[in-house]
């Protein structure tokens, strides 16, 4: 027998009814309701308070509809529901003392911790998926956190509202739309139009709960760009119970109002999401920088329905960033001109040299023809004789000056030099060989400890020079009293090689150590020196890269160690 129109629409009602029965189900338990539980009974659902329900809740919760676990405070799982455990893929006794974690996804455990450690503070509320551990795959979940004591003991009540609960709603909603189909196809347009306007509102109240509820500033535009929404946090910021558009626009700096009208036509006409950075006015009177991003809003069609966008103060972020720009332009400027008085040094070095060399060769050679000149008896005068002496001595100071002066402006110019693959025990043995008569007269003890085909970047030559002069002296300056000893180790570390000279000498003090490397700096004198070698050693490191460093105890011994570039 066909139904009549009127048992069509008594059947369209009750449909409706129940449709919309469904809808506050869910809603109050997505919503967090977690003082009240809704079981379905054959006379429809019935609502269970925790204090109403203390007598039968083992049996309660085992009947309900929805999952429920309790936790301990180390996230074990102390009890569960056998609607969550199916849900789960597994028993309610499989799932007694495993972590509840075991289930959460590895994108979401973070958001799991957040909303573990609200849960204990006060109560807690969120939507996440939890793994099937048979099948693997993933089904969304409203959860409901509370804290409760059982046995004097507390643990932290987790309600589970499956979200597949929707395809009900939605059967249900499509059995509406065909009833509606047989009573008046007329009315079609007019029933979507409404589920779309009650869809928009729910969307438009959902945004809004989310956007009151950030720290930044937010807002909501149309598709055709203008302000739909603005949160409370824009109204504090500048100080206005209302807003228009006019309003907006009086707030940006006008510098930056070009860019941004360029910016957003781009994102409206492309659909694409929305960057930008502009300065916006304060209560106050003062702009501050803002960072503005935003995204379109698409249906399930993939049609944009609107704009979500934020403001983000940035203000003491953008300052930082003009102070690093300034402090790296000073910088540059400054290694500009540090470079420049370098080369003008280095010529300045190599020209004087250079161009005292020759006075100094007149000046020799006029002392060798007055001593030629000088009657025998008269340069055989003790006084004649020192004074000779002096001044030979002194010219010779002076040649060996200007040739380490040299050297110095050489070693600047081959900073530049490409650096070659050199292999480190060759050198060391081959300075070792140059040593060889230093070390029987000294009756030194040289202990070598090198790793195989350990080979550094570095001109040869000036690796053979710092080798040289850190081994030649540990020589010179060794203790009179006990045989030196020498220990040279050299091993990889990490992009370095590590190179280390240690000795059982005189050793340094502390006052030494922060004078070491100075360009012309002695600390002993019975030794023959120019206080040169160690400057250019830590220069020839530095300058490809490296760094050297000692440590040392006067009366003990010293401790070089260089990182060379490998």
């Amino acid at each position: 027998m066909n139904p009549t129109a009127a048992d069509l629409a008594w059947e369209n009602e009750e449909l409706r009814q129940q449709l919309r029965e469904a809808e506050e189900l869910i809603a109050a338990v997505r919503t967090g309701a977690v003082d009240a539980l809704a079981i379905q009974g054959a006379e429809g659902p019935r609502i269970f308070t925790l204090e109403s329900a203390d007598h039968g809740y083992r049996t309660l919760v085992e009947q309900m509809g929805e999952g429920a676990v309790l936790l301990g405070a180390d996230g074990i799982v102390l009890y569960a529901n056998a609607t969550l455990a199916a849900a789960l893929g597994c028993l309610p006794d499989e799932l007694l003392g495993y972590p509840f974690t075991e289930f959460v996804p590895a994108d979401y455990l973070a958001y799991w911790a957040g909303l573990w450690q609200q849960g204990w503070a006060s109560q807690a509320r969120g939507e996440m998926p939890l793994r099937n551990r048979q099948t693997g795959a993933l089904r969304p979940f409203s959860l409901s956190m509370n804290v409760l004591t059982f046995s004097g003991a507390p643990m932290l009540a987790v309600l589970l509202a499956d979200m597949s609960a929707r395809q009900e709603i939605s059967a249900i909603r499509s059995v509406v739309v065909r009833q509606n189909e047989l009573l008046d196809r007329k009315n079609e347009e007019l029933v979507r139009q409404q589920a779309a306007r009650r869809a928009v509102e729910r969307t438009a109240a959902e945004v809004s709960r989310v956007l009151e509820g950030i720290p930044q500033i937010a807002w909501t535009a149309g598709v055709t760009g203008e302000t739909t929404y603005l949160n409370r946090r824009w109204f504090d910021y500048v100080g206005e119970k209302a807003v228009t558009p006019e309003q907006i626009i009086s707030r940006i700096h006008p510098d930056d109002l070009a860019p941004i009208f360029h910016t957003w036509e781009q994102a409206l006409a492309t659909q694409q999401p929305l960057e930008l950075e502009c300065r916006i006015l304060n209560q106050a009177g003062d702009y501050r920088w803002m960072l503005g991003r935003a995204l379109p809003s698409r249906d399930e069609q993939g049609e944009v329905m609107q704009w979500i966008g934020t403001y983000t103060d940035i203000h003491e972020h953008k300052l930082a960033q003009e102070r690093v720009a300034q402090a790296q332009r000073l910088l540059r400027d400054n290694n500009e001109e540090l470079t420049r008085v370098n080369v003008d040094l280095d010529t300045f070095i190599y020209s004087a040299s250079h161009d005292l060399k020759g006075p100094i060769t007149n000046i020799e050679g006029l002392l060798q023809a007055l001593a030629d000149e000088l009657p025998v008896e008269a340069r055989q005068r003790p006084a004649v004789h020192n004074i000779l002496g002096m001044l030979t001595r002194s010219v010779e100071r002076f040649q060996r000056t200007i040739e380490q002066l040299s050297d110095v402006a050489k070693l600047q110019r081959e900073h530049g030099l490409a650096p070659a693959l050199v292999l480190l025990a060759p050198v060391v043995q081959g300075v070792m060989l140059d040593l060889a008569p230093l070390v029987r007269g000294a009756g030194a003890r040289l202990d070598l400890d090198l790793a195989e085909g350990v080979g550094v970047r570095f001109l040869e030559k000036n690796l053979r020079s710092v080798v040289y002069n850190l081994l030649s002296n540990a020589l010179k300056y060794r203790a009179p009293a006990r045989p030196a000893h020498i220990q040279v180790c050299a091993y990889p570390d990490g992009a370095h090689v590590r190179l280390t000279v240690r000795d059982n000498g005189l050793g340094i003090d502390p006052a030494g150590q922060r004078r070491l490397f100075g360009l012309f700096e002695r600390l002993h004198t019975h030794v023959e020196g120019s206080g040169i070698g160690l400057f250019m050693v830590k220069k020839m490191v530095e300058n490809a890269g490296g760094r050297i460093a000692v440590e040392s105890e006067a009366g003990t011994g010293s401790t070089f160690t260089v990182l060379l570039p490998r």
